[in-house]
């Protein structure tokens, strides 16, 4: 994501997308650039209209957000799964306490 940040800012600059520019953005922000993923990031974005690209997102971005029930129900499952294990180990206790004074 640092390098898609750094391409939004150099568009916003209106200044060309590529591997030096991306460097100089994330060498001033005091990062260490990954020189492998300024490479793909330059050629991936080369021909890109980033304008469009933005539209495109803003008018998806709304379909994309998670239904809040959906994460509602993996998290009870871990509830109901810990207190299952609770429960076997206040078993397992209880038996222990029972040899000692059997």
């Amino acid at each position: 994501m640092l390098y898609i940040y750094a391409s939004l800012l150099l568009h916003a600059g209106g200044k060309e997308i590529n591997e030096d520019n991306l460097k100089k953005v994330v060498e001033a922000a005091g990062i260490e650039p990954d020189m492998a993923q300024i490479k793909a990031v330059a050629a991936a974005l080369k021909g890109v209209n980033i304008d469009e690209v933005i539209k495109q997102g803003l008018s998806v971005a709304p379909a994309a957000q998670p239904q809040p029930q959906a994460q509602a129900q993996p998290q009870a499952k871990v509830e109901e799964k810990r207190e299952e294990k609770k429960e076997e180990e206040e078993e397992v206790s209880a038996e222990g306490l029972g040899a000692l004074f059997g």
